[in-house]
Formats: structure tokens, C-alpha cells, sequence
């Protein structure tokens, strides 16, 4: 299999405390890796490192297959990247942004300037940095990371301060930069439904430990359908479906919602028994999993099947 990143017991400490533990990372060439975890989890961390913007306690970075040392300028220029917020020159448009971080990286084709502002939807006409919103300057941070044409990108919480036309945008440029261009992404976000529908794999980090990789096809296949149920009277509806219907396996989420993982009951079935128990239901549909429950019983210690 051919990894164009991966990371070997990747360790960073902080003032006496382990804020990233040993972490084994393993990104393919010519996919998008969601990267997930809470506010705090060394997400940002890692991303640094593999940057070179901070260096390892211990542990090493392999990158193009080349262990990543202080002197990897060769490799770094391969890479595009927006670590936490993006920084600019306050005085210069965006067009002239690029035009010097076109000639910084050694990259001449200044074409790509109108192109990659065109690709990213961003028309300020003269408009001077200081002056932009904060989804502005994502969206120029993000022109910035992809001019070079780099093989690997890399993007903390590229979607902070866009608007929800905005992130569907950027969703769909990731996924033509990728399939269209061949670039490989490392992206973190904490709006799991984003990266739901556009990560070909994910890898979950809590607490500085990576704690999942798993692709999402796997997660797919390994996630079941369930029918998730909303009645006034949850207790009274639980007891029902387990005495009249003797199920077993079903959760109660709340005082009122319940979700029935057997596949061998009916929504017609339940909403019988209710009726028949003068149970008002307010709404039953059947459902899959999603990345967010997956997610939430990872961070929450949870057993998971894959």
C-alpha cells in the first residue's frame, strides 16, 4: 500500500505534559483523510509537526517516503498547507498574497493567480486584506495552500467562518483538487456531516492518542439501520416494545426518543402496539448510523465493532 504520510510513535511535550502520544498515522497517496477529534485533542499539534512548524519530543515523520528532518526543503515545497487561522500581509490585495507566495515557493506560472482565485470564489477587486471578512481570508488562506499545485495538502478547520454556501463550495473544490488533480488531503473539522461526505478514510485522536483509522467504506458496511422512534411517554413505550414485542436491543436516547436495532420488527409493528397502549407517537423513521454517533461512542469510550 503506498503512503504518502505516515507518522511513527509521533510524541510532543509540552511543559511536562504529553499533549500528543505516540501516534501512528497512515495517510494513502490520492485520498482525502478526515482527520476528527474534540477541541483540545492534539489535532492541530500533529499538523504542526508534520509541517515543521514544531518539532517532535519523539518519534518520526515520513513524508514522500523521506524521514523529515530540519533540512527537508525539498519536500516541504511539495506540501500546501493552512495551519490554524491563515496570516497575511494587512496592506496587500489577494492577488498580490499570491503573487508573493508565488515567488517565495519558486512557482513562476502567475496564471494560476486569476485561477485559483476563480476555483475558490473570491472577487475583492482591490480590495486591501485588512478589509476582508474572516470567510474571505479562509477562502484566500485556501488559494494560497492549493497555487503551487502541491501533492499533499494540508488544512486545519479550512471551513472556519464560511457561511453553509460557502462550506458546500470548499466540499466540492477538495473533492476536485483530489480526484482532478491527484492532490492528497489531510483535513481536520469538527463538522463531522462535512467530512462524512468527503473523507475516504478518517482517523479519530482524542486526548493526543490516535484512537481509530478506519476507511469509510468499512465504516459503512460495519454501520446498521435502525428505526428511531419520538413518543411523549418514553418509559412507557420502552416497556411495551420489550413486553409486548420482546425486544431487547434498543436504546433510549432520551425521555422520549428510542432507537430499535432489530431488523426482524416493523415500523408498522411498533406503531400498532403503541396504538393499541394509547402511546401518541410523534415520529418514527427508519435511519443508519452516522459518522457522529460512530464518532461520539469513540470519544465516549464506547465498543465498536470495527
Amino acid at each position: 500500500m503506498s503512503y504518502i504520510l505516515k507518522t511513527n510513535h509521533l510524541t510532543k511535550v509540552f511543559e511536562g505534559r504529553e499533549v500528543v502520544s505516540s501516534v501512528n498515522m497512515h495517510v494513502q497517496k490520492g485520498e482525502i483523510y478526515g482527520f476528527l477529534g474534540p477541541n483540545g485533542a492534539g489535532k492541530t499539534t500533529v499538523m504542526k509537526m508534520i509541517t515543521n512548524l514544531i518539532k517532535p519530543t519523539n518519534g518520526e515523520i515520513e513524508i514522500f517516503g523521506e524521514k523529515l528532518t530540519d533540512r527537508s526543503f525539498e519536500v516541504l515545497k511539495r506540501i500546501g498547507s493552512i495551519i490554524e487561522y491563515p496570516i497575511f500581509y494587512e496592506k496587500l490585495t489577494a492577488r498580490e498574497t499570491l503573487d508573493l507566495h508565488c515567488e517565495y515557493m519558486g512557482f513562476y506560472d502567475k496564471k494560476e493567480i486569476e485561477k485559483v482565485l476563480e476555483m475558490v470564489n473570491l472577487h475583492t477587486g482591490g480590495k486591501r486584506v485588512k478589509e476582508f471578512s474572516l470567510g474571505m481570508k479562509q477562502r484566500l488562506g485556501i488559494a494560497r495552500a492549493i497555487i503551487t499545485k502541491p501533492e499533499l495538502l494540508i488544512l486545519d478547520e479550512p471551513i472556519n467562518g464560511l457561511d453553509p454556501i460557502g462550506i458546500k463550495e470548499m466540499r466540492e473544490l477538495f473533492g476536485m483538487l483530489c480526484k482532478e488533480y491527484g492532490i492528497t488531503i489531510l483535513v481536520s473539522s469538527h463538522i463531522l456531516g462535512e467530512i462524512e461526505q468527503l473523507a475516504d478514510t478518517i482517523g479519530v485522536i482524542n486526548n493526543g492518542k490516535l484512537i481509530k483509522e478506519i476507511s469509510m467504506n468499512q465504516l459503512a458496511q460495519s454501520q446498521s439501520d435502525y428505526i428511531e422512534l419520538v413518543v411523549q411517554d418514553g418509559k412507557k413505550a420502552a416497556f411495551l416494545l420489550s413486553d409486548k414485542l420482546q425486544l431487547v436491543n434498543f436504546k433510549m436516547v432520551d425521555d422520549h426518543c428510542i432507537r430499535i436495532y432489530e431488523s426482524s420488527v416493523s415500523q408498522q409493528m411498533i406503531s400498532k402496539v403503541l396504538y393499541e397502549h394509547d402511546i401518541e407517537i410523534e415520529a418514527i423513521s427508519k435511519k443508519t448510523s452516522s459518522l457522529e454517533d460512530y464518532f461520539m461512542k469513540l470519544i465516549n469510550g464506547g465498543v465498536v465493532s470495527v
